[in-house]
């Protein structure tokens, strides 16, 4: 097999050879139907009365029944979208030496370029991707004025707005108060993750990224037109087509605790490709780590935690198991917890949000 950049099967030589012993030529994955997730256009909230009621309830019904949706007139000019693709498609051309030591050569933080899955025992624990994780408060600690640094503060400016917008949004349509997100989401507490999927001559046996669940309240996604993105509905695996003029919208974990279960946080995942890279670049909504998440409504399903707890909780999880739990550590109801154990007995990728 061919090295790669990442160099995947040489660092990850033993899962390699415990495949080949094995004899096993499984596959990750089988090949699945793709469909158009719901598309709702933001102008028509500019527009007032029933079309920007009408387009509120279609913003929240797609975050009860899909916890995806596509946004587009979303306010990200198509301008900064592809500078930003630009930009991250030449971050990744560098070297790999480059790329791991991007906190001398790059301007990156120290620990901000992450590859592979340093956790895998098995190929199907392999994430065959690459990412530089951003806060966006390091943004301005990037070494100046720098063309990357100036485009991912313009993307990271307009996607906040987004993200902000939707998540009151959503809150308004439950009846309750849309302030906590503005007074716990600020940029001190959300980052940016620019994705790379390299090709992969084992495409059938690992996956871009393991099927998870995000940690935050909301996320957004720009992504190319290769494709790759999979999530879960009606309990079955569904491709999502690309659309160059849309962002891609999907409900956390902390908005599903937060709602009671009213927005779904769905599992989703992405497919390796054997001769064609993807790129793609994620905002997570995140509040502080003090923040204390509880239902909006009484009965609630999760006691309270904090964010702080749920991270650690996430993160002792994939050290220990090798995958996610979530949002089953926090079920209050003990009549619920029934309902999840086959969630938690399901291994889930480390989770990057």
């Amino acid at each position: 097999m061919e090295e790669s950049d990442p160099p995947f099967v040489e660092f990850y030589k033993n899962l390699f050879d415990n495949q080949e012993a094995s004899k096993k030529n499984d596959i990750v994955f089988d090949d699945v139907e793709e469909w158009e997730v719901p598309m709702i256009d933001l102008s028509r909230l500019h527009q007032g009365g029933w079309e920007g009621a009408d387009c509120k309830r279609e913003i929240a019904e797609a975050s009860q029944k899909w916890g995806f949706f596509q946004v587009i007139n979303h306010g990200v000019s198509s301008d900064i979208l592809e500078k930003m693709r630009c930009e991250q498609m030449k971050v990744f051309k560098k070297t790999f030496h480059d790329k791991a030591n991007n906190h001398r050569n790059l301007n990156f933080l120290a620990g901000s370029y992450r590859w592979g899955t340093p956790s895998a025992t098995c190929l199907r624990q392999l994430a065959w991707s690459e990412a530089f994780h951003v806060p966006l408060t390091d943004i301005s600690s990037m070494g100046g004025l720098t063309s990357l640094s100036t485009t991912m503060d313009q993307f990271a400016t307009m996607v906040s707005n987004l993200a902000e917008n939707l998540a009151e949004i959503l809150a308004e349509q439950l009846g309750h108060n849309s302030d906590f997100f503005k007074e716990n989401c600020g940029p001190s507490t959300c980052y940016l993750r620019m994705n790379r999927y390299p090709p992969c001559p084992i495409s059938s046996q690992v996956f871009g990224l393991m099927p998870h669940t995000d940690s935050d309240f909301l996320t957004i996604l720009h992504q190319d037109q290769i494709g790759g993105l999979q999530l879960v509905k009606d309990g079955k695996w569904i491709a999502v087509k690309p659309n160059k003029d849309a962002l891609i919208i999907n409900i956390g974990d902390l908005f599903q605790a937060w709602s009671n279960d009213v927005y779904k946080s769905v599992e989703h995942r992405v497919v390796a490709n054997k001769q064609t890279e993807r790129f793609s670049t994620a905002y997570f909504f995140c509040p502080s780590y003090d923040t204390v998440i509880q239902s909006c409504f009484e009965n609630s399903i999760y006691r309270r935690f904090s964010f702080r707890e749920f991270r650690q909780q996430v993160q002792d999880d994939v050290k220990r198991l090798g995958y996610k739990i979530g949002l089953p550590r926090v079920i209050k109801i003990q009549s619920n917890i029934q309902s999840y154990r086959h969630i938690a007995s399901a291994p889930k990728a480390v989770d990057y949000s």
